[in-house]
């Protein structure tokens, strides 16, 4: 009996120490601007099949890259109801762990086709980013890891994928007003001669681009863009 009640200080001790498990808050990007397409239907599909060890990282991501990166991109890319057709495809969201670093990489494909489907859109995003993994066999270290990349990777993608939409496919981008809310025909065309009308975003060489004049994407033609015009930004992450 002693020696038990002797024991329950140390017992008591070791609980008070040990380290709160740590808690994550969802990767929301609902206070993004969506980007509103000329199309009548839009679908997200993931592509991306992960192997072994990234199926068993993913497991342990308090915000799984797939998961995260379709939320996203069901919210971002919407269809403005005008004929026709897109998908927009996941061909990778990966977090893998080689040589003592974690290194992941996201890929996003934009196909857009016209109702008569003469004409075509095309616009791919890729990021990637690196980082040490933690050495400790503490799990909470690796989790805070994972969440931590899968961020890194989501910040990035949602610069790198309004940048190539408006760089490759703008004349397929609704023009839309300093708010945000899409802008008809007419309202577009008075607002500073019919540019897009928004933040601009800063382009992956550090410069901020120009506006790119909208327009609907012609017939039977690929969209014309225009020399020494740069992609108008569509929201930066804050």
């Amino acid at each position: 009996m002693k020696r038990l009640l002797a024991a329950l200080p140390l017992c008591a001790l070791a609980a008070c120490s040990s380290s709160p498990a740590p808690s994550f808050a969802p990767l929301d990007y609902s206070y993004l601007r969506p980007i509103v397409l000329k199309v009548a239907n839009l679908n997200v599909v993931d592509n991306y099949v992960p192997g072994p060890d990234e199926a068993t990282l993913e497991g342990k991501d308090p915000a799984p890259p797939a998961s995260t990166l379709m939320g996203m991109l069901q919210h971002r890319l919407q269809p403005s109801g005008e004929p026709g057709n897109g998908t927009v495809t996941i061909q990778v969201a990966s977090i893998t762990e080689a040589n003592g670093n974690l290194n992941g990489a996201m890929t996003v494909d934009v196909n857009l086709t016209s109702a008569d489907g003469h004409s075509t859109g095309f616009a791919e995003a890729n990021v990637s980013a690196s980082q040490t993994a933690p050495d400790s066999d503490n799990p909470a270290d690796l989790q805070t890891a994972l969440y931590q990349m899968t961020k890194r990777l989501m910040d990035q993608m949602n610069v790198q994928l309004p940048y190539q939409i408006m760089h490759n496919i703008p004349s397929w981008v609704v023009s839309t007003g300093p708010g945000g809310a899409a802008m008809g025909a007419g309202a577009a065309a008075g607002a500073a001669g019919g540019v897009i009308q928004s933040t601009p975003l800063t382009a992956p060489g550090g410069t901020a681009p120009a506006p790119v004049p909208s327009a609907a994407p012609a017939t039977g033609a690929m969209p014309t863009y225009l020399p020494g015009a740069g992609p108008a930004a569509l929201g930066a992450p804050q």
